[in-house]
């Protein structure tokens, strides 16, 4: 039996180090613009490939560093970008059996801009057939970001899932899930045993504006069965079971690039469920996932293995996890 297998798109991430440039902010400043002189010739500092990125591989790998059996679902152009990705799986011990190949398209590609530790991302995802193998057995599905036609996969995973209730599901939407809505969306949110997003996902899946985090996560606890996860980055994350919020802030450390710091914390939360580990404790694992990723360029350099994280964890053992009582409403 596998231990985890992650759903979604993979991509050839190309990162850009770019330092001619300028943000314009509102007062908040939680939404700014990323300012490019028009017309001109930008200089890059540096270029850095990863082939085989994308929430699901991220997740993937994460897993199987973790040492979970780990596999992905998911569709590659029949190129050699595909091929080189499908290596790179291989070599990270992801299990492949349930990749397929599009002879007609090529692999998905996203560009990444890196700008004062933050990443502006453009992405070129190709129009996919999606259609969902017939999976074995697994502890954990972790259900993530694909492109738009993808709902008779979902689907077909929900069917899948109703014959088979002792697997676990994660939800980390990706931005074609999320357009969708809320109403579109929630039988997948009712099957979730984790349902994970970051607070502006949180606030435009809810539509009323921006509120507290913990307002945020009862407002989405009446909609899962399971846990609910906000991550506010580097402000640290929030999670409860509908009983108790657990609040928990980030690691302090370097930030060299930000990419994948959310599918780390994720795919730590849930390798540690897995693991028999508690909330607060899952979200110490998240924490420190993401910790290490945003040192390195791109979303998977950083990932930890098991004992690397138990040395993170004791590194950072002073920083606590705090928690509340959900008030009754």
């Amino acid at each position: 039996m596998l231990d985890f297998i992650a759903i979604g798109d993979s991509t050839l991430d190309v990162f850009l180090q770019i330092s001619e440039a300028s943000l314009s902010c509102q007062i908040n400043k939680e939404q700014c613009l990323l300012c490019l002189q028009y017309a001109e010739k930008i200089p890059v500092e540096s270029v850095v490939q990863i082939p085989g990125a994308g929430n699901a591989s991220n997740a993937a790998v994460g897993a199987s560093r973790l040492g979970l059996h780990a596999a992905i679902v998911s569709i590659l152009g029949k190129d050699e970008i595909g091929k080189e990705i499908v290596e790179g799986w291989k070599r990270e011990k992801v299990d492949t059996r349930y990749v397929t190949w599009d002879p007609k398209r090529g692999t998905n590609y996203s560009t990444v801009l890196n700008y004062k530790g933050e990443r502006t991302i453009l992405v070129h995802g190709e129009r996919r057939q999606y259609r969902l193998p017939k999976l074995d057995g697994a502890k954990w599905i972790y259900y993530t970001s694909l492109g738009p036609g993808h709902e008779p996969l979902e689907r077909q995973m929900l069917a899948h899932l109703k014959k088979h209730p002792a697997q676990k599901l994660c939800f980390n939407p990706g931005t074609k899930q999320l357009r969708r809505g809320l109403r579109s969306i929630k039988p997948v949110i009712a099957r979730s045993d984790v349902f994970i997003v970051n607070k502006q996902e949180a606030e435009l899946l809810l539509g009323d504006g921006e509120r507290p985090i913990q307002a945020l996560l009862v407002s989405l606890k009446h909609l899962c069965p399971g846990i609910v996860v906000i991550t506010d980055g580097p402000k640290g994350s929030h999670a409860t079971d509908g009983q108790t919020i657990w609040s928990l802030g980030i690691f302090a450390g370097p930030v060299v690039e930000r990419t994948g710091a959310g599918d780390s914390y994720a795919t730590g939360f849930v390798c540690a469920l897995f693991m028999g580990l508690s909330i607060p404790e899952a979200m110490r694992v998240g924490t420190a996932q993401g910790w290490s990723v945003v040192q390195y360029i791109g979303p998977q350099k950083g990932l930890l293995t098991r004992a690397k994280a138990k040395a993170a964890l004791k590194k950072f053992s002073k920083v606590k996890v705090a928690s509340m009582p959900v008030m009754a409403t």
